[in-house]
């Protein structure tokens, strides 16, 4: 008989013990996270009083994919778009914390007198956040509709972006030479470049495809194709330097903005529940009792600097993103944990041979004791606030709130500032999408073209024209764009001082769009600088006077902002559009959250009105999302539906109690089950039947046994309905439909 693979072995006994553990965490109400961890210690091979998995790689693998799963979740979850939508705050945030984190790193590696190299990269280790473990725990905890875990998501995933450039910045300080800001910033353009594109051409192309193929999609094409996709941006992510998970977030921020995102979180979540599982499984793994011994002090001062450190400076950071006080601790003891980019910085440095073999195991051991403190610390937060915010003193609570209330978001801007901003947003991205076509025109399609001419010149000109044609509609975008926005024309009329810098704009704008005319003429061909400039001057006004030109720009730039929103556009069309209050409210802890209505719950059936949810939870329901339709303001009279999501509006404390009611209040399981399954029967009425020369009614076949006729034989294809007026005779085949237990008395009063 044939082995089973390590793999399978592997993965049932995963399963099997995690399985275990977590119901006994459920039971105890801890986080199933934690149930993880400690499954994975208990199979992990430093475990030898239980079997362990047989092969630790193939168990990496699957841990990898799941990362990479979860991060696409969060991206379907929580996309870019919120991010932006939060503005500067959360970029304050994480550039604080980065900064103290670190600084905190180095101090503490120096006192116990590592090396130089050795102290740098554990301060990068300490500053990164898990974003995978936080979120875990913010779903277990029943938290993710909260509105401070909004601003801790945002600032975990600049992190990670983050993380790319501390990367370059470490090797070139474990190389020898310090990073200068040439390679910072190279850094940063290359993160935003392809940012920038992998969205916009992301949002562009896939609700387009989705929406052209959603007649012959179902639930499992579906599922196939968004994690193909995942798997696929995952794929070129790590091409071009970036981290597979990181791949995978973006890809599930751009599925975020279609029409399908609901369905596909649904559709991709037990996918995610257990490839997450196996990867909280093999962090437990990773727990060496040896290494907690051997390195017990430094382990535990790293653990005690992390959770100080990100509760205080975390904490401050995120008030000086303009966060209160409350929110802001909630915040900061939410961070207090590394995880994934921390392992990946250690093997960083570890593969460049600057840092001691100690350090790896050491943080590694740090990663779980504080990913399975995570969930303790986020709940300690709200009584450390109650113990703290009392023994404050007058003048720093007044500073705080100043803090809290001048938040970035609310400033407003001046019509230059908000004029020179757009302008340059759009001129980053419309010259990164003519980047990306003259790449791969000049990469790809001018060597196809070369071949067939057999190198003729017409060949160099045929891919000249056509990749100035396809770049025209972003040229013309870059130069023409919000020169007509409210902004431009009130400055162009205030004052004659406006107008030549207004002038101006325009021209900086023609002249970046002449640059790129020039670099694929030069590319091209041996012509002088001065013919080159004067055939990209002359395209340039030739793209900006074209009316077909600008045809094709403005449809561009209609189908991308109709994908951009969608799912906003659908809701609209089929009555969902969302109340116009959503978002913040004045009070900053009041705000809208979705709940999904039990297939089980009590509340099922109930009028709004009956079940009083204001007066008991202090919270108002703004919409029910049923189906594909969404009813705003639904009056008392409406009634909930298994499978309703709900809207509420509240503060976190009220949503808190709503969420624990909707999820406690459910139907009891019937102990009984089994016993109670319905049977068919057939049913011959003889004379001594005492149903003879009664009415269906009179007899008593539903009122008294519990029993339904199903209909009655008559030679037909097909049953002949019984109605309640139709008397019995002898000889009547009837059959009836009841428990086994109703059956069984009907039989027996029959005889």
């Amino acid at each position: 008989m044939a082995e089973l693979p390590a793999l399978i072995q592997d993965l049932a006994l995963i399963l099997i013990v995690a399985g275990i553990v977590t119901l006994l965490f459920k039971k105890l109400k801890q986080p199933l996270v934690l149930g993880y961890i400690v499954a994975g210690f208990l199979v992990s091979p430093h475990m030898p009083y239980t079997t362990s998995v047989v092969d630790m790689s193939n168990i990496h693998l699957w841990a990898d994919i799941g990362v990479m799963f979860l991060l696409f979740s969060l991206g379907l979850d929580f996309s870019f778009k919120k991010i932006l939508k939060m503005g500067a705050s959360p970029i304050i945030s994480v550039i604080s914390i980065i900064f103290t984190m670190v600084l905190l790193g180095i101090i503490v590696g120096h006192s116990f007198g590592w090396s130089r190299m050795d102290c740098i990269f554990l301060g990068g280790m300490l500053a990164m956040s898990s974003t995978t473990i936080i979120y875990k725990a913010f779903d277990d905890l029943g938290l993710r509709q909260q509105q401070f875990a909004g601003l801790v998501m945002s600032v975990l995933i600049l992190e990670d972006i983050l993380a790319i450039v501390m990367m370059v910045m470490l090797s070139a300080i474990a190389s020898g030479s310090n990073p200068d800001g040439g390679q910072m910033l190279g850094s940063v353009i290359k993160i935003g470049f392809f940012l920038v594109l992998w969205l916009v051409v992301g949002i562009f192309a896939i609700p387009l495809f989705l929406k052209r193929v959603r007649k012959l999609i179902n639930s499992e094409v579906l599922l196939i194709v968004s994690l193909g996709l995942c798997c696929a941006m995952a794929v070129f992510s790590t091409k071009v330097g970036f981290s597979s998970a990181f791949g995978a977030f973006i890809m599930g921020s751009i599925l975020a903005e279609t029409i399908e995102a609901e369905r596909i979180e649904k559709l991709v979540e037990p996918v995610k529940n257990l490839f997450g599982a196996i990867f909280f499984v093999s962090v437990g793994m990773l727990v060496d009792p040896q290494i907690l011994v051997d390195y017990a002090l430094p382990i535990f001062v790293l653990v005690m600097t992390i959770i100080i450190g990100q509760a205080t400076f975390g904490s401050i950071s995120f008030m000086l993103g303009g966060e209160s006080l409350k929110s802001a601790m909630r915040c900061g003891f939410s961070m207090a944990q590394i995880g994934e980019f921390s392992f990946i910085i250690a093997s960083l440095g570890l593969s460049l041979g600057v840092i001691g073999d100690f350090l790896y195991p050491v943080v590694v051991a740090v990663s779980v004791i504080t990913t399975f403190l995570t969930p303790y610390m986020i709940r300690l937060a709200t009584p450390a606030y109650n113990a703290l915010e009392p023994h404050l003193p007058s003048r720093i609570i007044k500073i705080m709130n100043h803090l809290s209330m001048s938040h970035p978001n609310s400033t407003e801007k001046s019509k230059w500032k908000r004029l020179l901003m757009q302008m340059g947003v759009n001129t980053v991205i419309y010259s990164i999408l003519s980047t990306a076509v003259v790449v791969l025109m000049l990469t790809f399609f001018h060597p196809f073209v070369v071949h067939l001419t057999h190198d003729r010149w017409y060949g160099h000109a045929i891919t000249g024209f056509t990749t100035i044609i396809i770049i025209a509609p972003f040229l013309r975008a870059m130069v023409m764009k919000k020169n007509h926005s409210e902004e431009f024309k009130a400055l162009w009329k205030e004052s004659n001082r406006n107008r030549l810098p207004l002038i101006f704009t325009i021209l900086f704008r023609m002249l970046i769009a002449v640059n790129f005319v020039f670099y694929v003429i030069r590319y091209l061909t041996n012509f002088g600088p001065a013919i080159m400039i004067t055939i990209g001057c002359i395209a340039v006004i030739l793209i900006i006077l074209s009316r077909s030109i600008k045809r094709r720009s403005i449809l561009l730039e209609r189908l991308f902002i109709n994908n951009l929103r969608s799912r906003d556009i659908e809701a609209q069309v089929h009555g969902k559009k969302k109340p116009l209050y959503e978002g913040k409210l004045l009070d900053r802890d009041i705000h809208i959250a979705d709940f999904d209505v039990p297939f089980n719950s009590m509340w099922m059936g109930s009028t709004l009105k009956q079940l009083n949810l204001g007066r008991k939870y202090g919270v108002h329901v703004s919409s029910i999302m049923r189906g594909g339709m969404r009813i705003n303001i639904p009056d008392g009279d409406y009634i909930i539906f298994p499978g309703d999501k709900l809207q509420a509006i509240g503060s976190d404390e009220q949503l808190t109690k709503f969420r624990n009611a909707l999820e406690t209040e459910v139907l009891g399981e019937d102990l009984e089950l089994e016993k109670r399954e319905m049977l068919l029967r057939q049913f011959i009425i003889d004379k001594s039947c005492p149903f003879v020369g009664k009415t269906l009614e009179e007899s008593g076949i539903r009122s008294r046994y519990s029993c339904m006729v199903v209909g009655m034989e008559e030679g037909k294809e097909n049953l002949s309905s019984v109605g309640p007026k139709h008397r019995f005779e002898e000889g009547d085949i009837i059959w009836i439909v009841g428990e086994k237990e109703a059956l069984d008395k009907l039989m027996l009063a029959s005889n």
